[in-house]
């Protein structure tokens, strides 16, 4: 085969450290933003990305020339950087060390868009626990819940 064709759909999932309560308009659709510029500078073309005030999805298409956990450390590395910068209450920023990251079929993006959209109404009935939790039901990851939260 003399081309290499990938279409690889990642919905991510990660949280702020302790699942602190940082993110807040006005930096919340700002780090959104930021997330999908980093998504796109390393090639990986972002479909949506929402969240609530301790946590972040992003559906992305990760590309073929960059691995996943090398593309989860320059979102959680740039992005931690940037929005230190933008306020002094928000210095002590940092995300949680691990993340959750599975593939959409491409059938079911438009789904995930819209959960992604529904975050604010979504979270005023579940925490962002109970959604995790539910995520590694769905796709039968195997954890240890003491070590899932730090």
């Amino acid at each position: 085969m003399g081309q290499s064709l990938v279409q690889n759909y990642i919905h991510i999932i990660f949280s702020t450290k302790n699942r602190e309560s940082l993110i807040h308009p006005p930096y919340e659709e700002e780090l959104h933003n930021y997330l999908a510029t980093i998504c796109k500078e390393v090639e990986c073309t972002p479909v949506k990305i929402g969240g609530h005030c301790d946590y972040v999805h992003i559906l992305c298409m990760l590309s073929k020339k960059i691995a996943l956990m090398t593309l989860l450390e320059e979102l959680k590395s740039s992005s931690s950087k940037w929005i230190k910068a933008k306020d002094k209450s928000l210095e002590k920023f940092y995300w949680q060390s691990g993340y959750g990251a599975f593939s959409v079929n491409p059938s079911q993006i438009d789904t995930v868009i819209e959960y992604i959209s529904q975050q604010h109404a979504h979270h005023s009935t579940k925490t962002f626990q109970e959604e995790y939790r539910a995520f590694l039901k769905k796709y039968r990851v195997v954890y240890d819940e003491r070590y899932v939260w730090d």
